[in-house]
């Protein structure tokens, strides 16, 4: 089926949301109910500091242990607003920050970030005007910031006004909890539902139960249990290791370097997706199928590219001198494989 199409519905009893394009699945959101939810809020007590890397340990209700960098003039027991930032490794702290942000589909408050900004997507003239008009009467009297994201450009002006007036509200109310001498969830952080809807940009939505199942979703997990990603004629393996994710890309019976060219460049295309859709994060490192250093080139270019529009912040860091190249990708979703066992 052509085009891009949400679905909502519940996997291994987990809220999750799915975006299929062309029939294909693209993204996948899945809840994680054993940890806090990336962008949830805390009024965390600050318990000791790391001597040495500047960061500080945060107490969190419920016994939970947060880790905050650059900490730099705090002390034990002082009360501070954060924000989840990533999924904690098992038995590590959650990564939190101070630079909160309250973000919905057309709008994104930033206390202590003040001035109106419009997405640099937007590009038309006479659009920026109205929309930093918009942020301008919404924000009046505020000394908090407002970013208008590109999805404001086509919404009405009302549905812009209310999301600015909703999400300087939300931040109003959380600094205004900012003490207390107790650690307190202030905001959950968006569940995959809500998260469609901020992220995603498509024309139909499926909400009713068993979409997974109807829409073939449920078929393209199955897929994803096996690590394997089919490359034309060649072949990529994708496995997390406790250390990292470990890519193996395999050119199959053709070993020319037309074909090792050819498949690396597959690979690269397919990569973010891969790790995308199975919820992996951390280091990561990608055995290519041997190639030149002139080709090399290309698969770093190809890989810069495919990139540039993932959701999930990466670094490329570059090759190793064993021909081995080293990305760094943030922990922003939970592992997909877990979920897979449930079902």
């Amino acid at each position: 089926m052509k085009g891009r199409r949400i679905v909502l519905d519940h996997v291994a009893g987990r809220e999750a949301a799915a975006l299929m394009v062309d029939g294909q699945l693209d993204d996948l959101l899945v809840d994680d109910d054993a940890a806090p939810r990336v962008g949830a809020i805390f009024r965390g007590i600050c318990d000791r500091p790391v001597k040495g890397q500047g960061g500080m340990f945060l107490r969190l209700p419920g016994g939970d242990s947060a880790y905050l960098r650059g900490a730099k003039g705090l002390s034990p027991g002082q009360p501070l607003l954060v924000q989840v930032t990533g999924i904690a490794e098992p038995g590590k702290a959650v990564p939190v920050t101070q630079r909160l942000l309250f973000k919905s589909r057309y709008a994104i408050v930033t206390p202590g970030a003040p001035g109106i900004n419009v997405s640099r997507r937007i590009a038309d003239d006479d659009a920026r005007d109205r929309l930093h008009g918009l942020g301008h009467e919404g924000m009046d009297g505020s000394d908090m910031g407002l970013i208008l994201r590109s999805a404001a450009e086509a919404a009405e002006a009302g549905e812009v006004a209310e999301d600015i007036a909703a999400m300087r509200a939300l931040a109003e109310a959380v600094e205004g909890d900012a003490d207390g001498r107790e650690p307190e969830a202030l905001t959950e952080g968006d569940a995959p539902h809500a998260l469609a809807w901020r992220e995603w940009d498509a024309g139909d939505v499926v909400t009713e139960p068993g979409g997974f199942a109807r829409e073939g979703v449920l078929d393209e997990l199955d897929r994803l249990g096996g690590g394997e990603v089919a490359l034309g004629e060649g072949s990529m393996v994708v496995e997390a290791t406790r250390a990292l994710v470990a890519v193996d890309v395999n050119t199959g019976a053709d070993g020319s370097p037309a074909a090792a060219l050819k498949v690396n460049l597959a690979a690269a295309r397919m990569l973010p997706r891969a790790l995308r859709l199975r919820g992996l994060g951390g280091q990561v490192v990608v055995d290519f199928a041997p190639v030149s250093k002139a080709h090399r080139k290309q698969v770093e270019q190809s890989l810069r590219a495919s990139f540039r529009n993932d959701p999930i912040e990466t670094s490329l860091v570059g090759w190793t001198a064993m021909g081995l190249f080293e990305l760094s990708r943030k922990r922003e979703r939970p592992a997909l494989a877990p979920i897979l066992e449930a079902l």
